[in-house]
């Protein structure tokens, strides 16, 4: 349902700390412009861990109003709580996204049957297309494959989104389940591999500064052209790694500042790129003449 290069997209802020719209809009149109398939706001590297629940929904509705419907919006509206969780959902679905991102709740540390249990109440109770999220260096814990598995077997829930680093457990997950659930990379430097193995696709950070050459690469998958999509995703993989050398959205959001497209404000816990670490993305960004 969902496939291609899609844009786990950031969310800028005014010198205030508030949301600013203004730099929202002209992301997303940087975005479609270069051939982005799928915008997915409030994402982690959305910051959605520090945007209030109205913040939340109105990051949520400039997204969908701006993208007019040129292509497909999935709303991230996960959280470690299951009824916030299914408000955000049922707020996003109102508004009329196109499908939810749901991030495997943090920081509880549930069980398989509790994560299980989370995910089979979001799906009964809002009906609209759903994308899981794996991504254990964030949350805390991991799903496993066999709760993906199991989980396929809900008609609305359509992907997942996995960055536990882990190609077995793709595996595992395509192997047993993959005519009922897509794969979708979450983490830009295994998306050649893992779309090798028969993801559908990516939801990228780098893509917010580099989406055309992120688009390329999957493009050059989807049609076979596995030489030229091998060499894009070596040539790429620097800057994939450069946008990880602080935390997700650090570096991102530093660069599209650089590259004179928003701010590189951050809300607090996390702080500006300390200057060694910025030394080395301004000499990787230089490289990519990107900056």
């Amino acid at each position: 349902m969902f496939s291609g290069s899609m844009v786990a997209i950031i969310t800028p802020f005014r010198a205030d700390g508030s949301f600013d719209e203004e730099s929202y809009r002209q992301l997303i149109e940087f975005q479609i412009e270069n051939g982005t398939d799928v915008i997915v706001p409030c994402g982690t590297t959305g910051e959605s861990a520090t945007l209030d629940f109205e913040e939340h929904d109105y990051v949520i509705k400039v997204c969908i109003d701006q993208v007019n419907k040129r292509v497909p919006v999935i709303a991230g509206t996960g959280a470690n709580n299951t009824a916030e969780a299914i408000q955000l959902s049922k707020h996003a679905k109102e508004m009329g996204a196109d499908g939810l991102l749901l991030v495997c709740p943090y920081y509880n540390k549930p069980s398989q049957e509790g994560i299980y249990q989370h995910y089979k109440a979001l799906a009964e109770q809002v009906a609209l297309p759903q994308v899981l999220y794996n991504v254990p260096g964030r949350t805390g814990v991991n799903m496993t494959a066999a709760t993906t598995c199991r989980l396929a077997e809900f008609d609305n829930i359509v992907a997942i989104k996995e960055a536990s680093g882990d190609l077995t457990q793709v595996s595992q997950i395509l192997a047993n389940a993959g005519d009922k659930i897509d794969v979708i990379s979450g983490d830009d430097f295994l998306t050649f591999p893992m779309m090798a193995c028969g993801a559908k696709g990516v939801i990228s950070v780098s893509a917010n500064i580099a989406p055309a050459q992120v688009k390329a690469m999957v493009t050059a998958i989807q049609a076979g052209n596995w030489e030229q999509a091998r060499k894009l995703h070596l040539d790429l993989l620097e800057l994939h790694q450069a946008m990880f050398i602080e935390s997700n959205p650090v570096p991102v959001k530093t660069t599209a500042s650089l590259m004179g497209k928003c701010r590189a404000d951050v809300r607090l816990p996390l702080v500006a790129m300390q200057p060694a670490t910025l030394e080395k993305l301004q000499a990787t960004l230089k490289k990519y003449q990107l900056i």
